[in-house]
């Protein structure tokens, strides 16, 4: 899903949403995109995509990198069209992706832009209704087949769900202003965690945030390790090394998703720059000590274990 800049539409008339869907086929056809489900309003949209290839940020970048040129060279402007980057939710469980599906085919309802699903036009719910060829680049078939093997059913069991409202879950899901990247069951949430654990926060991966240890399961492991208590790790004497301190500072910095100067916090460190000279510190030491790198894979495998069981 996307935004306008300041919540600024993206669609000025019909000519625009037919330009985006038009975009769409495109990363369809060259990018092996399966598209299940879409709704164009005037300043958002709402995709449910399949990505067989893994390549969804290659997908997205054509798709809104190609509109705004397009849009902007339509409309005589120039400059930025979206929010930002994209925000992609990894959706877990059939029963998950049909309420997703329905959660997209009724913003319009939502909005009070219409009175029935038929009635609006830049969506796909036409789609899953109809047998025209030219639905055909729609990955519908899929969907409507946890429905029911039979197509006639199918459609009329998908009728029946989209005139229904969405869950309280789902709502919620979607209306919080800081959305998870993850939608699923807590077993499917685990995989996620156990699956891309080796990606901790990747700095370039907004999304990754939701796989990063908490802060107290890095100290919990840092103290197991040295043999020491939490209170220690904030202590620091002018003069005097304080390792296991060094250590925590250094994996809360590179595995969590704290700031320089959200790092300091927890140790009382008032200047962020000296957190990146203990971060340094403890990298270079790294390098040099077999023994100490050694000790600090043993503290990953400890909190990244806490992770996974948290």
């Amino acid at each position: 899903m996307n935004r306008g800049r300041r919540r600024e539409k993206i669609f000025s008339s019909s000519e625009d949403y037919e330009l985006f869907l038009a975009v769409l086929c495109e990363a369809v056809e060259m990018w092996n995109l399966k598209v299940a489900a879409y709704c164009l309003m005037s300043n958002h949209y709402h995709l449910l995509l399949h990505t067989p290839d893994g390549n969804i940020s290659r997908c997205m970048r054509h798709i809104n990198g190609v509109y705004t040129q397009r849009y902007n060279r339509l409309h005589n402007k120039d400059g930025q069209l979206f929010r930002g980057r994209y925000k992609a939710v990894t959706v877990g469980g059939d029963s998950y992706l049909l309420e997703v599906l329905r959660y997209i085919h009724r913003n319009p309802l939502k909005a009070r832009l219409v009175n029935s699903l038929d009635d609006y036009m830049w969506s796909s719910h036409k789609g899953y209704t109809s047998k025209a060829k030219k639905w055909n680049w729609l990955y519908k078939d899929f969907m409507l087949s946890m429905f029911s093997e039979k197509a006639g059913q199918a459609k009329k069991a998908y009728l029946e769900f989209v005139s229904q409202k969405e869950p309280e879950e789902i709502d919620t899901f979607y209306s919080k202003k800081n959305l998870s990247s993850v939608l699923g069951n807590d077993d499917f949430k685990e995989w996620i965690k156990e699956k891309f654990s080796n990606l901790r926060y990747h700095r370039e991966i907004p999304e990754t945030r939701v796989l990063a240890p908490e802060p107290q399961n890095i100290f919990d492991a840092v103290c197991t390790c040295f043999g020491t208590t939490k209170g220690s790790l904030v202590k620091s004497r002018r003069g005097t090394e304080n390792l296991p301190r060094d250590t925590a500072v250094y994996f809360l910095r590179m595995y969590s998703t704290e700031t320089l100067a959200g790092v300091g916090k927890y140790f009382d460190i008032v200047n962020y720059s000296t957190v990146s000279s203990i971060v340094d510190r403890v990298k270079k030491r790294k390098s040099k000590d077999k023994a100490f790198a050694k000790k600090l894979k043993k503290i990953e495998k400890i909190f990244g274990k806490s992770q996974r069981e948290t």
